[in-house]
């Protein structure tokens, strides 16, 4: 079983989306930061944000 990492919320909070660099929504459920501006989810692998375009996935 796998521990579920806890994200510092301040954390995210300061992040912003590299393209349009406008806020972005915490999906705890699916691990992801999500830029609505730019219609990308960020992954958050072992408690980690990866901000980079190229690992993003785009949404519809």
């Amino acid at each position: 079983m796998i521990d579920e990492i806890r994200i510092d919320r301040r954390m995210l909070e300061a992040l912003v989306c590299p393209l349009t660099h406008t806020t972005l929504t915490y999906d705890a459920e699916a691990q992801e930061l999500v830029s609505r501006a730019a219609k990308l989810a960020f992954p958050i692998r072992g408690g980690i944000p990866i901000m980079l375009v190229d690992e993003a996935r785009e949404l519809e």
